[in-house]
């Protein structure tokens, strides 16, 4: 197996390990939380999994950084980025630098106001945490169904 097909085979599982959980915590996890669950109890199940799924997707998402970019590198492919037709490459990047910055930077800086403002109102807190939830894995369903079409052949301009 050559170092492309390494990458390649090592990008989509890190990408469907990473938009797979969410998926799982977005459509699973928050709405049994919030339908199941009293405010606290809810915030606390929507943590335990959150935890654990993030120490994972620590690895997922940098993963498929790093593989793309060394797809991009080996095959230089560094024109696509600016042909309107694989416009699709740059909304994978978009994407992954998204969900970069959100695990890396934001998460971090936003964890003691997020933990209080839990604390005060859980009820609406969950439901916040589920909007943002549902609007990044709308994103990733669209960017990876447009990736997929376009790595295909299916030219959208």
């Amino acid at each position: 197996m050559d170092d492309i097909v390494l990458a390649r085979v090592l990008h989509v599982l890190a990408v469907v390990h990473w938009i797979g959980g969410l998926a799982f915590v977005t459509l699973v996890v928050l709405p049994l939380a919030r339908a199941r669950l009293a405010g606290e109890e809810a915030l606390s199940l929507f943590e335990s999994v959150e935890q654990r799924f993030s120490a994972q997707v620590r690895i997922s998402i940098p993963l498929a950084g790093a593989t793309g970019f060394w797809m991009t590198y080996r095959l230089d492919l560094w024109q696509r980025f600016i042909e309107p037709e694989f416009w699709w490459m740059t909304a994978m990047f978009g994407l992954w630098l998204v969900f970069m910055l959100m695990l890396f930077v934001i998460e971090p800086l936003a964890r003691t106001k997020f933990e209080s403002r839990a604390r005060q109102m859980p009820g609406p807190t969950l439901r916040r945490i589920s909007r943002l939830h549902e609007l990044l894995l709308a994103l990733a369903f669209l960017t990876a169904f447009w990736a997929v079409a376009g790595a295909h052949g299916f030219i959208f301009f």
